[in-house]
C-alpha cells in the first residue's frame, strides 16, 4: 500500500491543476504539505481547502534566491523534506523564426534551471538524511516536439536528461529521481484549446479523451513511495497512449 502519512513533501506549482490534484491526493494520504506558487488568490484558496499545509509564495525565476528558499522551507517543515516535486513551469509559445530571444531564454531558465537548482539546493539535505524522492513534471511535448513549443520542448526534454545524471549521481544515496511526463491533461490550459484542434490531438490518443489531473497525482504518489524504492532514472508516461517512449 502508499503509504505517505506524516512524509514532508514540498511541490511547486502547486496552484496549477496538476499541482492541486496531486496536493490533494498526498493531502489524504496524511502528507505534510509545503506548497508554492505566485498568484496569491490561488494559493489563499488552497489554505481553504487543505487545513494544515504549508503556502508559500515564491518566484521560482529568481534563481540567486532559490537557497535561501530551500533553507527557509526546511525551517518550515521541521526539516528536509522527504519528497521534492518539481511542478511548476511556463510556457511561451511562437513559432521559431518568430520566437524572440527572451522567449526561449525565459522558459529555459524557469522550466528547467530552476528546476535544477531546486534539485541541487534539496538534494544537499538529502544527502544528509541518506533517503528521499524527487520527482520533475515534464511533458509528452519533451519526446514528441510539438509546433510553437521549440522552447518548451527544450526544457522539457532537458528535464529528463538531467534527472537521469541526477539518479545516477545519488543512487548510493538512497535518492530516487524519477519523471512524470504527463500528455494532455484537462487542465485550465487545455480548457482553452479551440475545439477543431482538440479533435487533432484526441485522434492521436489511443485511449480517445484527455486525462484527468488525478492521473498524474496518483503516479507522483507511488513514486513518492516505499513501493518504488528500486525505481530511479526513469519517465512514466501518462499520456493514454498518446507516445509510447
Amino acid at each position: 500500500m502508499i503509504n505517505l502519512k506524516d512524509k514532508k513533501t514540498v511541490i511547486t506549482g502547486a496552484t496549477g491543476g496538476i499541482g492541486n490534484s496531486i496536493i490533494q491526493k498526498f493531502f489524504s494520504e496524511g502528507a505534510k504539505i509545503l506548497g508554492t506558487g505566485t498568484n496569491d488568490k490561488k494559493l489563499s484558496k488552497l489554505k481553504d481547502d487543505y487545513d494544515g499545509i504549508i503556502l508559500k509564495k515564491f518566484d521560482i525565476s529568481k534563481h540567486n534566491e532559490i537557497e535561501n528558499f530551500v533553507e527557509s522551507v526546511c525551517d518550515d517543515l521541521g526539516g528536509c523534506p522527504e519528497i521534492l516535486i518539481n511542478n511548476a513551469g511556463i510556457t511561451k509559445d511562437n513559432l521559431s523564426l518568430r520566437m524572440s530571444q527572451t522567449e526561449w531564454q525565459q522558459v529555459i531558465d524557469i522550466n528547467l534551471t530552476s528546476t535544477f537548482l531546486i534539485c541541487k539546493f534539496f538534494l544537499k539535505r538529502m544527502i544528509k538524511n541518506k533517503t528521499g524522492k524527487i520527482i520533475n513534471i515534464t511533458s509528452v511535448v519533451g519526446h514528441t516536439g510539438n509546433v510553437g513549443q521549440a522552447n518548451y520542448a527544450a526544457s522539457k526534454s532537458g528535464i529528463v536528461g538531467m534527472s537521469k545524471s541526477l539518479a545516477l549521481e545519488y543512487a548510493k544515496k538512497n535518492i530516487n529521481i524519477n519523471c512524470i511526463s504527463p500528455g494532455f491533461i484537462k487542465t485550465n490550459m487545455t480548457e482553452k484549446i479551440d475545439p477543431k484542434f482538440k479533435e487533432l490531438i484526441l485522434a492521436k490518443i489511443p485511449s480517445n479523451r484527455l486525462g484527468e489531473p488525478s492521473d498524474v497525482a496518483n503516479v507522483a504518489a507511488f513514486l513518492s513511495s516505499e513501493m518504488s524504492n528500486y525505481i530511479t532514472g526513469e519517465t512514466i508516461h501518462v499520456n493514454g497512449g498518446m507516445y509510447l517512449g
